[in-house]
């Protein structure tokens, strides 16, 4: 199973979120083709509800486990129903500034 599909699978399991959207952000820095270490997550679910942002951080690190041991990096934006609510997209994440990327 790719990673992609891996961290999806954990985070439905354990959080049933309203919606989802992991994305491979590995092209945007200096890995070899095809690589899978930079990714940007985000999640909707009831299960945020009274959460500090810190809380969610940890909640999905660990669902993810052992996984995150497989990535290099990981761009969070979780959310509850209603903070999502009239949101199309979460924020772009930040231009990579290392390796042969740098800028």
């Amino acid at each position: 199973m790719k990673m992609q599909q891996t961290i999806q699978a954990q985070i439905e399991k354990a959080c049933s979120p309203s919606h989802i959207e992991v994305i491979n952000e590995s092209y945007m820095h200096s890995v070899p083709p095809g690589s899978e270490s930079h990714f940007k997550l985000v999640v909707v679910s009831d299960r945020f509800e009274g959460m500090r942002l810190v809380q969610r951080h940890q909640t999905i690190y660990k669902v993810l486990g052992e996984t995150m041991k497989l990535i290099h990096a990981l761009a969070l934006h979780t959310y509850t129903p209603e903070e999502w609510q009239g949101k199309t997209v979460a924020p772009d994440s930040p231009d990579c500034k290392g390796g042969s990327k740098a800028g």
